[in-house]
């Protein structure tokens, strides 16, 4: 997984695992760690033992830009497209908290079209609560 620019502020949570997983490999080459790689590290493997529990863990690039492809008739910001991808709404009222003004701009049918899109091209299922509180 690449990044494409350094400033980029929005990212993915598939991108944040991925980055993640690439340095936490990187890492075991078996250097010394400064005390605040060791933080780092920490903060590594708690974020990505978090995302692994979530449906990023079964996303990958092609999945990602499918997705992407899929919902831009809908006229959707960088934030919202993100928001769908890392939230995986299941309901139109799920839609509506994260597209604003989402009843103004999408009919019911087209808030269907989305649950459609997101159910059929992103993949994994909501952890459990039992999950959630064992992280």
């Amino acid at each position: 997984m690449e990044v494409k620019s350094e400033n980029t502020l929005l990212l993915s949570n598939y991108e944040v695992y991925s980055l993640l997983k690439e340095l936490q490999s990187s890492e075991k080459g078996g250097k010394k760690m400064r005390k605040l790689q060791k933080h780092l590290a920490t903060i590594s493997y708690e974020t990505i033992k978090y995302l692994e529990k979530t449906p990023c863990s079964q996303q990958d690039a092609q999945l990602v830009r499918a997705f992407l492809t899929a919902v831009q008739p809908f006229r959707l910001t960088k934030a919202e497209k993100l928001q769908l991808l890392n939230q995986r709404p299941t309901t139109a009222v799920e839609i509506q908290l994260l597209i604003e003004e989402s009843e103004e701009r999408l009919s019911e049918q087209e808030i269907e079209q989305l649950l459609t899109i997101v159910a059929t091209t992103l993949p994994g299922s909501e952890p459990s609560e039992q999950d959630m509180e064992q992280s």
